[in-house]
């Protein structure tokens, strides 16, 4: 049986090949048909690993290792956003209602017990961020990938929802257009592209946007999709008084499970440890990141709660306090497991891990500027891992010249 799409495209791709007409969008092309169907090539010859992996399915499994933390995500920006709106109303207060108002009214009611509302309501703040991030971040890849005349990365599919998942759920979308271009062209793409890029380019995007607009991302106040609505962080709350402190709503199984204020993809530890079994059990993320990060964070947290302080009560914070706030799981199981800008020797998986995992808690334990700490410690980790792998590799090097000579 013919199948009329693929004739289509087979008559139309010599347009798009060598000497067609249309030869400089060959990448457009290419993107589309590979949307449809898997390439019938196959590698040969001694020098190549025969394996059923490639960037293109390596990009799935990470994209849909995120569905968890998205849909979850979706359902607690809109279960927050509405017992603040039942708060609000019983108080007598008026919130302002802006353009996504017409969308909720339509789509869902306001009662916060009922899962569907809580998701759709979730939804009118979260799919416009997506979208915006994932025309603008194809927009830059078709555009680099037509200049350089190679293929399109499908890197940009799992870096756009990256980003969506970071950004706060009121975040202005020409913000979020800006910094999804940064991440990506000077990320990325002035690099060379993905393979190339030393940064992880959703996190330069969203370290941007808040040295640029500290107002709108630094994370001060917890991220509630209500104009008008405003409450402090458990982070806020830990480094003014301890987090022994912090009220009944965000006990630890709350943080743990994801029933708190944040951006979309940050708040639920189970979300994103599910995602992190996908990750793992498909070989995608290494473990030794993963282990790194933990082992930094349990030795950190440890020695400053041994060392004390009557003046900031983050010294006192267990680890698995920092484990369970801000983007610290998600930060570390979807960003430091990022493979391009992460280290690529086994050894030298290890101490990167260990590096985010104590800078994470040096940042938000003793720099009273920025609570959060995981955004910054995986960007410095990022430049250093060259440098792991290098020492990483020429200590191996060392070490089997010293049995070569030894052998002589």
């Amino acid at each position: 049986m013919s199948d009329p799409l693929r004739n289509f495209l087979d008559k139309t791709k010599p347009n798009f090949q060598k000497e067609g007409a249309w030869s400089k969008y060959f990448p457009l092309f290419d993107v589309f048909e590979n949307l449809f169907y898997s390439s019938s090539r196959k590698t040969s010859g001694m020098t190549h690993v025969r394996d059923g992996s490639d960037i293109q399915r390596v990009m799935a499994i990470v994209w849909m290792a995120t569905f968890p933390t998205m849909f979850f995500g979706m359902y607690n920006l809109g279960y927050q956003s509405l017992i603040a709106i039942e708060s609000l109303n019983a108080a007598g207060q008026e919130f302002a209602k802006d353009w996504h108002w017409p969308i909720i009214e339509f789509v869902s009611g306001l009662n916060p017990n009922n899962i569907f509302d809580c998701i759709a309501y979730g939804a009118v703040f979260f799919m416009p961020i997506y979208i915006v991030t994932f025309i603008v971040g194809i927009f830059w890849e078709a555009v680099f990938a037509v200049v350089r005349g190679h293929e399109i990365s499908e890197g940009a599919f799992v870096t756009t929802v990256l980003f969506a998942l970071s950004c706060p759920p009121d975040a202005p979308l020409w913000q979020v257009a800006l910094g999804i271009s940064v991440g990506l062209v000077i990320g990325k793409e002035i690099f060379g592209g993905t393979g190339k890029n030393f940064l992880n380019p959703a996190l330069t995007g969203r370290a941007f946007l808040y040295f640029a607009y500290p107002a709108s991302w630094s994370g001060d106040l917890s991220w509630v999709a209500v104009d008008g609505y405003s409450a402090a962080t458990i982070l806020g709350l830990s480094a003014e008084s301890g987090y022994q402190f912090l009220p009944e709503s965000y006990s630890w199984s709350n943080a743990f499970l994801g029933f708190i204020p944040g951006s979309i993809g940050e708040t639920s530890t189970l979300a994103i440890l599910i995602g992190l079994a996908i990750l793992l059990f498909t070989r995608v993320a290494s473990w030794r990141i993963i282990a790194g990060v933990l082992l930094g964070t349990i030795a950190t947290s440890y020695l400053f709660n041994i060392i004390g302080s009557e003046t900031n009560p983050m010294f006192s914070m267990p680890f698995w306090w920092h484990m369970v706030v801000g983007g610290y799981a998600f930060g570390m199981v979807f960003m430091a497991t990022e493979p391009v800008s992460g280290s690529h020797t086994n050894k030298g998986r290890w101490i990167y891990g260990i590096v985010i995992g104590v800078l994470v808690v040096l940042i938000r334990v003793v720099n009273p500027a920025f609570p959060e700490g995981m955004m910054l410690a995986i960007l410095f980790a990022n430049l250093t891992s060259p440098l792991i792998d290098y020492f990483v590799v020429k200590q191996n090097i060392n070490r089997r010249n010293k049995v070569i000579y030894a052998e002589r």
